[in-house]
């Protein structure tokens, strides 16, 4: 492949986007919201496998893992399984990298004029807050990057599984499938390593069905609601390189 062509070019765009919303996920997932109050509407109440009092209350990862899995299904459709591997197992590395880096920073002794800053007119120790904010506990981090890696390999195998069947006609169909079988595992494989083998919390397998349930139905339904900018990607894709290669990329794609 010609470095300067337009296969190339395209690979290192989506790419980048691939493995800099992942990253991203992992350090603002950190952050958990009510997907209710930020919509404007009051919490909902639901009880599933015996646990009361449940609601939408999501990492903020879930902003840009979508995008992820965008990235990953066009790639699919145009470098094949190996081009999505290859930015999988990166994305993962360059993620563990990153965790390492933090790590060492939050070591590092801070300035003495730095630790007490006023935010917001609240006098804040800005050393703990960097330590709470970037200082992801381990299970957590270990549980995330599998999760993220046994979702992303399923996606490849589910995608390529429905276009031998579909052949090139329906997009959505194999897109929108694979994002939400993956999302599924991606689910569940989270929060089983993070905190049901994590011995500092006591969930049960009820509590780590429901919740995964929970976050999965939201994860569902913004796949579904995602499925547009899907083809409107394909379709400046289309454009930029034009139909003729797009088509032989995605013909050369099926035997890669």
């Amino acid at each position: 492949m010609n470095h300067h062509s337009k296969e190339s070019k395209l690979f290192v765009v989506l790419g980048c986007f691939l493995v800099a919303n992942a990253i991203l996920a992992e350090f603002i997932g950190v952050k958990i919201f009510s997907v209710e109050e930020s919509l404007g509407f009051a919490k909902f109440n639901i009880n599933l496998f015996g646990i009361k009092g449940l609601s939408y209350n999501m990492s903020a990862g879930v902003v840009t893992w979508p995008i992820v899995f965008i990235m990953t299904d066009i790639i699919n459709e145009y470098y094949g399984t190996k081009g999505v591997k290859f930015l999988s197992y990166l994305a993962a590395i360059l993620i563990a990298f990153s965790f390492v880096v933090v790590g060492f920073t939050i070591n590092l002794v801070p300035s003495d004029f730095w630790i007490h800053q006023s935010i917001n007119g609240s006098d804040t120790n800005m050393n703990n807050a960097f330590t709470g904010v970037f200082g992801q506990g381990m299970w957590i981090i270990v549980g995330s990057i599998t999760a993220f890696l046994i979702g992303q390999v399923a996606d490849v195998k589910i995608f390529h599984n429905i276009k031998k069947i579909t052949g090139e006609h329906k997009l959505w169909l194999r897109a929108t499938g694979s994002t939400l079988v993956s999302q599924l595992i991606d689910s569940f494989v989270v929060i089983f390593i993070a905190f049901y083998l994590n011995p500092q919390y006591n969930w049960g397998w009820k509590m780590v069905a429901a919740i995964g349930l929970v976050n999965y139905t939201y994860k569902f339904v913004v796949a579904l609601l995602m499925t547009p900018f899907l083809y409107l990607i394909h379709g400046i894709i289309e454009w930029f390189l034009g139909k003729d290669l797009a088509a032989q990329m995605m013909a050369d794609a099926e035997r890669k």
